[in-house]
């Protein structure tokens, strides 16, 4: 062993002298099996994509002082005294995790999953515990039976005033706003549909007073509460699953409000690693230690590093935009990417908080086995050396993560409790006092919120302020200026780009137990989920925007122009709002752009300056909208009449303009629709926090195939007929066989590739084939290739007369359609522009709502429950 620790790091002379403060402190830690891959003997790791998993076997200790001969006992066993908590076997198997100290130094919560028995009728959960080093009591902090077992809960924290913060399944808002949606209260699954979704919840240190304060469709792991009170943690990032989500660090006040994001957005992919960030912890410097790994990493390894949120806002950008280096190793040559280095593997990573660099770290030395036979199996671990690491006679043998001390400034450490071959010290905590951070009271209580944001708390409503649509990561993107576009003099209505905002919710996917949804439910696409829309509101000249928008929903935003079509990228990162709150944001942002956005610290500066004076109008506009200075357009209207509420309906009326050189109004309305709509006829007439727009193919879009479109002259004489299925099918309208117009059949009828799909469905947003009539029967026409078939030699084949077989091939044709959206969609949308050959085929209304499906993502149902039962 003494050469193992030599080797993982320096001496210092020998060793590091104790130091009898730490040594008269207790220590918590939690020790588990180890549990290894059957195929490769290598250790399985707990996926963080799947928080509610459950790993048995783990015990929490309390060991009486750092001191290495200071006893350890178990102190959670006991809570599961009786033989019905024993396996077949006759072992007792549940699962501790997340330790959290109180400020005091004398508290410890935790979270813990009881055994499970085989009882169908008894289904364990996470639950939050609280162990009492004074006296040594320990109890659940949900104390009802039933109320603990609802849910999971796990990664609890103290705030300052004694309350809790942790992550749970719970989602105690979000399903009762399911119950005013219609749709039953139940727990939604993440984004990938992996597990229960986990955010973030408040609860009294009675475990009373519930609330959810983050609306994440995916999780929200890891609380730890700032030295200013705000709560940073570890957010999924997962809409849309694009290729940079993954796990960043955000921020949140204790009531909810200021969601914002610290870190790491852009910073997956360091240094040929993938890396995620969980378990953050300030430190006594003010920086942030981050556990950074890989999602799966099987050697349980991370790369602890810190992190100055006040410099950084990626691994490599400083919130000025300046180059450098974020992620500033805790220990030196251990590498990124979870593989095997001389300075060892590292677990958990906790300080001391005694103004010292010292930390309790879980470690263990780098290991190899030597190679016979092709296996390494049944040889004695070996201590890595540079040269058996680089040679392909070694493998790596399974960790031995024990407890220690550690000293980064002298690169020193010693054991406070020893490693066990097939165990695993996991997590550990000194059971030390520390200051108790600012405590923030709710905005609702504090005189923080806008006047009129204030009278929406009541309605479910907060406010969403954007400066200017036009800003795109602090650059004006007009051709002449903002101001030239906000001046209707100069700019009219109808030459502005962006008209309205739409706001899309993410739909809310129940478990199978609950309602089986099949993959084909969700379109040809499963990239977006489910989405419906809350509403739109439109953009002011200036490209500013501020609309009372529902709370304590996940939301995401979409620039559209006059006929309701997408026009920005699609918002893939989920924005929520508190009752009463307003949410600022300067601009847009690109999606592959790396400038901050949505930073606390590191917005560009705001391409919108607003109104140069107090008491006249932009110029320009009417002159009773007078302005006051930096008032954006949308502020200035809210201040004269209210701030905004969405509408169900593309609508415009020019309020800018004096009103005789006043643009048309226009209106895209659903209930100029022949075919059902989307909406309520309440919704429609009155719009509430509660309202949303639902767009299913079958019930909304296949109906505008089929519906007639009769021309007819003065005296109601039909002259033509441009019903889509007149040409559209394989039949004609006497009921005659014909190749459907460019072989897109969008007649009623299931595709025989997915039944559950109609063919019309797939024929638009897929490839489909050129078709011709053979023998009475439409098939898809076959061409030559030039090429003929030949056996596993190359020899060619020969049929019956000796000739060659020929290799035919169908003959593809391009989808007219894109779960990209509208735009993307020119096959389609262009035929229906002035000068398509279909213009006027479809009104502007109908237009739009197939445009707005195509911008959602082209799903075939929008409602879980509105899909066929399984």
């Amino acid at each position: 062993m003494v050469v193992l620790i030599v080797a993982g790091c320096k001496s210092g002379g020998g060793s590091q002298d104790p130091d009898p403060v730490v040594n008269e402190q207790a220590v918590a830690y939690i020790q588990r099996p180890l549990v290894l891959n059957e195929g490769n003997a290598m250790p399985v790791a707990r996926d963080r994509r799947e928080p509610d998993s459950f790993m048995p076997g783990a015990r929490l200790f309390i060991k009486e002082s750092a001191a290495p001969s200071a006893p350890s006992r178990d102190v959670t066993s006991r809570v599961f005294r009786g033989e019905e908590f024993l396996d077949d076997d006759g072992r007792l198997r549940y699962d501790v995790r997340d330790l959290a100290v109180s400020y005091d130094g004398q508290r410890l919560l935790f979270a813990m999953h009881a055994p499970v028995t085989g009882d169908e009728e008894v289904e364990p959960t996470w639950n939050i515990w609280e162990y009492d080093l004074g006296s040594g009591s320990l109890r659940r902090i949900i104390t009802s039976d039933i109320d603990a077992d609802s849910a999971h809960d796990i990664a609890p924290a103290y705030l300052a005033d004694g309350s809790i913060v942790f992550s749970s399944t719970r989602q105690r808002a979000s399903r009762a706003i399911l119950l005013d949606e219609g749709k039953g209260m139940f727990t939604a699954r993440d984004d990938a549909r992996r597990s229960p979704a986990f955010v973030l919840h408040i609860m009294t240190a009675g475990g009373d007073d519930i609330r959810q304060i983050t609306f994440n469709q995916s999780h929200d792991l890891d609380p730890v509460v700032l030295d200013d009170g705000r709560i940073l943690f570890s957010r999924w990032d997962n809409a849309g699953q694009t290729r940079n989500n993954g796990f960043n660090l955000y921020q949140i006040n204790p009531d909810g409000t200021g969601l914002a994001y610290v870190f790491g957005r852009h910073s997956h992919d360091v240094d040929d690693s993938n890396l995620h960030y969980f378990r953050p912890i300030q430190t006594d410097d003010g920086d942030i230690l981050v556990q950074a790994r890989g999602l799966g990493n099987n050697d349980l390894s991370s790369f602890p590093s810190l992190v100055d949120i006040n410099r950084f806002v990626e691994y490599n950008r400083t919130l000025d935009g300046a180059t450098g280096d974020a992620l500033a190793p805790l220990v030196p040559g251990q590498s990124r990417d979870g593989s095997a280095s001389l300075a060892g593997s590292f677990d958990s990573v906790t300080p001391l908080f005694d103004g010292s660099s010292r930390y309790l770290i879980s470690w263990s030395p780098c290991r190899v086995r030597e190679v016979v036979g092709g296996s390494s199996a049944g040889q004695p671990n070996l201590p890595c050396t540079g040269e058996r690491l680089n040679s392909d006679n070694y493998e790596v043998a399974p960790p031995l993560f024990g407890l220690w001390q550690r000293d980064v400034g002298n690169d020193t450490q010693l054991p406070i409790a020893p490693a066990r071959e097939g165990q695993q010290i996991s997590e550990a905590v000194l059971m030390s006092s520390r200051p108790l951070p600012t405590y923030l009271p709710p905005a609702v209580n504090s005189g923080a919120l806008a006047e009129d944001a204030r009278e929406l708390v009541t309605e479910g409503l907060g406010i969403v302020h954007i400066r200017s649509v036009y800003d795109i990561d602090g650059v004006d993107t007009t051709p002449g200026g903002i101001a030239d576009m906000a001046n209707p003099q100069r700019t009219p209505a109808d030459q502005r780009p962006a008209r309205f905002l739409r706001f899309e919710k993410p739909v809310s996917i129940p478990d199978p137990d609950v309602r089986a949804v099949d993959n084909a439910d969700f379109g040809i696409s499963r990239a977006q989920g489910m989405r419906e829309i809350l509403g739109y509101v439109p953009v002011e000249p200036d490209g500013s925007v501020r609309a009372a928008v529902p709370a304590n929903v996940a939301f995401a935003i979409s620039v559209v122009d006059a006929r309701g079509r997408r026009i920005s990228p699609r918002h893939q990162n989920w924005l929520q709002l508190r009752p009463g709150e307003t949410l600022t944001c300067n601009g847009c942002h690109t999606l592959n752009s790396e400038v901050p956005h949505g930073h606390y610290r590191a917005d560009p500066a705001p391409a919108n300056n607003g109104a140069r004076t107090t008491g006249i109008e932009f110029p320009g506009t009417d002159s009773t909208l007078w302005a006051e200075m930096g008032e954006t357009m949308a502020e200035t209207w809210s201040r004269h009449n209210e701030v905004r509420r969405l509408s169900p309906d593309v609508a415009f009326e020019d309020q800018w303009a004096e009103a005789s050189e006043a643009a048309p109004s226009f209106a895209l309305r659903y209930e100029d629709l022949d075919t059902p709509a989307p909406v309520s006829a309440s919704c429609q007439s009155r719009w509430s926090a509660f309202c949303r727009s639902v767009i299913h193919y079958e019930t909304h879009i296949h109906p505008l195939w089929s519906k007639e479109r009769l021309l007819l002259d003065d005296d109601g004489v039909e002259v033509d007929n441009f019903t889509c299925t007149g040409c559209h099918s394989g039949t004609d309208q006497d009921g005659a066989l014909q190749i459907p117009a460019a072989h897109l059949d969008l007649s009623d009828g299931a595709s025989p590739d997915e039944p559950r799909q109609f063919e019309a469905y797939r024929q638009l947003l897929t490839t489909r084939f050129e078709q011709e009539e053979v023998d009475g029967v439409l098939v898809d026409r076959q061409v030559d290739t030039g090429e003929y078939v030949r056996d596993e030699v190359g020899e060619l084949i020969l049929d019956d007369d000796g000739n060659p077989i020929p290799i035919l091939e169908r003959v593809p044709l391009p989808s007219v359609m894109s779960t990209a959206g509208a735009l993307a969609s020119e096959g389609f949308m262009e035929m229906f522009a002035a000068g398509g050959g279909h213009e006027d085929f479809l009104s502007d209304a109908e237009l739009r709502l197939v445009s707005e499906w195509l911008d959602l993502g082209a799903q075939y149902y929008n409602n879980p429950f509105d899909t066929p039962e399984n």
